[in-house]
């Protein structure tokens, strides 16, 4: 069982520029629905009930923490106007988990690891999901990607697992490749991130996707993280640290993946999600036990 999530949604969204300085990507629209309410709506599927949403200060961080609150006023507005049902989806959200939103300065930290630094006290030795806000999965089955990563990594006994998207070997030069090894029960294992290789022998590449089961332990790897070559503290350097001293499962995943942080992504999974028709959120998105 994992109870907590972790969002990453601090980021300055310097690829929407100049929109991105009024508007968090990650509450750009899919459809109706912004990208990160997606990403809750798998973590709910996965049973997580405790979610932080780590958010940039200022305009863009508000935004998400209003998205996620519940406002009565707003409701009482909708249901005097008989429009319930349109507020009823948000009020499912707001009933399926407890939200705590947290600051991620604008100090001399920077980089992929830093929101999970920041969550340290909201993790408190837990296992936790760690994802970023702005990549998306979709799966017109209806599917959770997360609630599959959270049964396989307890199938494998592995303490950690990360989701990982297959794309054809030629293209691998675009992502960070997952490079592995099995084990003795044919568990794909972790060795090694590779940031976008110059060759990739292989037809297919399982590349990185921002989505991590991770134990409560992971945090002292961030704590003794060194700041990298190019000025960031990155995610995938803790990881790789860890994967040194445990094994850290590689899970390949079934929904449909975009990269939401940029124009071209956030453009092709909304032709996606219109070709569906409807997006497939997992079923049991905004319902609590």
């Amino acid at each position: 069982m994992v109870d907590k999530a972790v969002i990453a949604v601090a980021g300055y969204g310097s690829r929407f520029f100049p929109i991105g300085k009024s508007i968090n990507k990650c509450m750009l629209p899919i459809l109706n629905r912004p990208v990160v309410e997606l990403a809750v709506a798998d973590c709910l599927a996965a049973g997580v009930r405790q979610i932080a949403l780590i958010t940039a200060p200022g305009e863009t961080g508000r935004q998400v923490r209003h998205y996620f609150s519940h406002d009565p006023d707003l409701e009482a507005h909708f249901a005097g106007r008989g429009w319930q049902a349109k507020y009823e989806l948000l009020s499912d959200l707001h009933r399926g988990a407890e939200f705590t939103f947290l600051e991620q300065p604008r100090d001399d930290r920077y980089g992929t690891a830093v929101p999970a630094m920041v969550a340290g006290k909201f993790v408190d030795g837990d296992a936790f999901l760690f994802l970023a806000g702005d990549d998306l999965l979709l799966r017109p089955d209806g599917g959770s990607d997360l609630a599959d990563l959270v049964a396989a990594r307890k199938h494998a006994g592995t303490p950690a697992a990360l989701a990982a998207a297959t794309v054809a070997g030629a293209d691998a030069h675009r992502y960070g490749i997952l490079a592995t090894r099995h084990d003795e029960h044919g568990n794909r294992l972790l060795e090694a991130i590779v940031e976008k290789p110059a060759h990739h022998r292989d037809p297919i590449a399982h590349i990185n996707i921002s989505r991590a089961l991770l134990p409560g332990d992971f945090i002292d790897y961030l704590d003794a993280l060194p700041c990298a070559a190019n000025g960031e503290y990155q995610s995938t350097d803790a990881i790789e640290a860890y994967a040194r001293d445990h094994d850290v499962l590689v899970h390949p995943v079934t929904g449909q993946y975009h990269d939401c942080g940029n124009t071209t992504g956030w453009l092709a999974a909304n032709l996606a999600a219109a070709q569906m028709q409807d997006i497939a959120l997992p079923p049991s998105a905004g319902a609590a036990t």
